[in-house]
C-alpha cells in the first residue's frame, strides 16, 4: 500500500461513516433549507479558513442552484496570498476576534424564513462560534458541519465557554478524524493529507440533491446551473441567466430591499 493509497482508503472510511451516522441529520437540513427557500428566504452559508471552499461547493456550482446565500469575506479566507498584504497571518488572526460576526451581519436582513449553515472543522474558532450566536439571536435555525471528533476534543476559545456544537440546532458531522490530516508516513513526523474537505463536499451535494428533491415535490424545481454538456450552449447559458436574476432577487431581500423586490 502507497501513502497515495492509503489515503483513498481513509476517505472511503469517511464516506461510509458518513452514509452510516449522518443521512438522518442532512436529510432533517434537507426539510429545513428546502422551507426556507420554498418560503421564497435563503439559506446562508459560512465558513472561514478553508471552510470557504465548501461555501461555494454549495452555489454557484454546475448542479446547484439559488435560494442559497454564500457569505464570503475574505479577509478570512484569501488564502493564496500566504505571507505579505492580505496574507494567511491576518486572515488566521481575525478568526479570533470577537465581535466581527456581528459587523458582518449587520450588512443584511436575515427573517424567517431564512436559516444558516455554518461551515467549521474546529467549531471552535472565535468568529464561527459568535456568528452562530448572533444567528440564534435573530431566531433562524442554525446549522453546523463540523468535525465532531475534532470539536468535542478541543477546548472552547470563545468567551462565551460555547464551541459551535453547544449552539448550533442541527449538527452534521464531517466524519473526519481529529487533526484532519489522514496519512502517517515512515520517517515523516507530521501527518499528511487533510479530509474534511472531501467530507464537507459530500455532506454538501448530499444535502443539495435532497433539497432539490424537495423542492421539485413541492412544485418549486429549482433553476439549476446546467453544464452545455447536457443540453447545449445557448440553453446553459439561459439557465445560468435565469438562475443568476433568481439569486439576485432573493438577495435583495437579505440586503433590506423587501422580498419582492
Amino acid at each position: 500500500m502507497t501513502p497515495a493509497t492509503s489515503y483513498l482508503d481513509a476517505v472511503d472510511q469517511i464516506i461510509q461513516r458518513i452514509r452510516a451516522t449522518q443521512t438522518g441529520a442532512i436529510e432533517q437540513a434537507a426539510d429545513i433549507c428546502a422551507a426556507s427557500i420554498a418560503g421564497d428566504g435563503l439559506v446562508h452559508l459560512f465558513g472561514t479558513g478553508h471552510s470557504r471552499i465548501l461555501v461555494e461547493e454549495t452555489f454557484p456550482r454546475h448542479g446547484s442552484f439559488p435560494g442559497f446565500h454564500t457569505l464570503v469575506e475574505l479577509s478570512l479566507t484569501f488564502h493564496n496570498q500566504v505571507v505579505g498584504a492580505n496574507g494567511q497571518r491576518q486572515a488566521m488572526f481575525l478568526e479570533h476576534v470577537e465581535g466581527l460576526a456581528a459587523v458582518i451581519l449587520r450588512n443584511f436582513v436575515l427573517t424567517p424564513p431564512d436559516s444558516f449553515i455554518i461551515f467549521s472543522n474546529s467549531g471552535v474558532n472565535e468568529v464561527v462560534v459568535d456568528m452562530a450566536l448572533e444567528v440564534k439571536k435573530l431566531g433562524l435555525p442554525v446549522m453546523a458541519v463540523v468535525s465532531v471528533d475534532h470539536c468535542a476534543g478541543s477546548a472552547a476559545r470563545h468567551s462565551s465557554g460555547q464551541k459551535l456544537l453547544d449552539v448550533a440546532d442541527l449538527v452534521i458531522d464531517n466524519c473526519t478524524p481529529a487533526g484532519d490530516a489522514l496519512v502517517t508516513i515512515p520517517g515523516l513526523e507530521d501527518p499528511v493529507g487533510p479530509g474534511s474537505t472531501v467530507g464537507g463536499a459530500v455532506v454538501v451535494n448530499m444535502l443539495k440533491c435532497a433539497v432539490a428533491e424537495r423542492l421539485t415535490r413541492l412544485g418549486q424545481p429549482p433553476k439549476v446551473l446546467t453544464s452545455s454538456y447536457f443540453i447545449g450552449a445557448e440553453e446553459s447559458a439561459r439557465r445560468f441567466d435565469a438562475a443568476y436574476d433568481e439569486y439576485r432577487r432573493r438577495l435583495v431581500g437579505a440586503l433590506g430591499g423587501g422580498r419582492n423586490g
